[in-house]
């Protein structure tokens, strides 16, 4: 497996200083990027199909052990402020469970099973899309669980930096992304990671984005569940609306914080209510609302 392959630039990194070595890990990190440019296709393929998924009522539901399964747990969770995904919308599964989120689970990525119960337990159906993360590609939790959401009729994705690799054999939409030899040797944590996380991030915001969750590059349906995200959702009401602090503050509170509603009532001059229903009738999308 080139994930496990000893790196020639890297054979004498314990002999370099400090400011050599993380000199030495950047100049690898440059070509994740480029690497993840080459599986862009199968990435927009796989968010065409999460999307059309979702729209019949389906989930979105990462798979993965370790460094890829905490990544997808990362991702998932993020949706929710930032996008006011509905919590159950895109769900992260770990092999070991919430303890291996904090704490290696010895053995957990090696039994098949396991990944069966995990999704046999979130109630898995032929809506769902299941999105196994593997950096070698052959993690048996997550080949068990992808072979699992095959026999339903579930959309399967995989996501690897091996290839070939089993897992990319069994799915419906293979990304394949090769990052190369790491920098400490079969550390997947590291470029692998960086790989997979950028992939996750393309993922869920270009379906997000897909699904009207974004109105130009902002974030018009951000949670305000904190300060920062306050002020935050003021500035967003503000540039679209081109009003004043003051009156965008009062806006989005006659709005119970919903930025989409405090601009419709502002565009359309309506009220709460009446924006919500205008909302609805667009699917949740407002450039169309604006343009109209």
């Amino acid at each position: 497996m080139l994930t496990e392959q000893p790196n020639p630039k890297t054979q004498d990194i314990d002999r370099l200083t400090t400011l050599e070595i993380v000199q030495r890990i950047n100049e690898e990190d440059h070509g994740v990027a480029q690497a993840v440019q080459q599986v862009l296709p199968q990435i927009a393929q796989a968010v065409d199909a999460v999307v059309e998924r979702l729209q019949q009522g389906g989930r979105m539901i990462y798979i993965g052990a370790g460094t890829s399964g905490r990544l997808g747990v990362l991702d998932a969770v993020e949706c929710v402020p930032t996008f006011n995904a509905p919590p159950g919308l895109i769900i992260a599964l770990i092999a070991g469970g919430e303890q291996a989120l904090t704490q290696a689970v010895e053995g957990a990525e090696d039994d098949p099973q396991a990944g069966v119960d995990d999704l046999k337990r979130v109630n898995l159906t032929e809506k769902d899309v299941v999105v196994g993360i593997a950096a070698s590609g052959r993690t048996p939790y997550v080949l068990g669980a992808v072979r699992y959401a095959d026999t339903l009729g579930a959309l399967t994705v995989g996501i690897a930096c091996n290839v070939p690799a089993p897992l990319l054999d069994i799915v419906d939409i293979p990304i394949g992304v090769t990052v190369g030899a790491e920098v400490i040797t079969g550390s997947t944590r590291m470029k692998a990671g960086t790989a997979q996380k950028l992939i996750l991030n393309m993922l869920s915001t270009a379906t997000m984005i897909k699904r009207g969750k974004v109105y130009g590059n902002l974030m018009v349906d951000v949670q305000v569940t904190n300060e920062k995200l306050a002020q935050r959702a003021v500035r967003i009401v503000q540039q679209v609306t081109k009003l004043d602090e003051a009156t965008a503050r009062d806006l989005l509170h006659r709005a119970n914080n919903q930025v989409k509603a405090a601009i419709v009532m502002h565009f359309r001059a309506v009220d709460y209510q009446t924006a919500c229903r205008i909302l609805d009738d667009h699917d949740g999308f407002l450039r169309p609302i604006i343009d109209e």
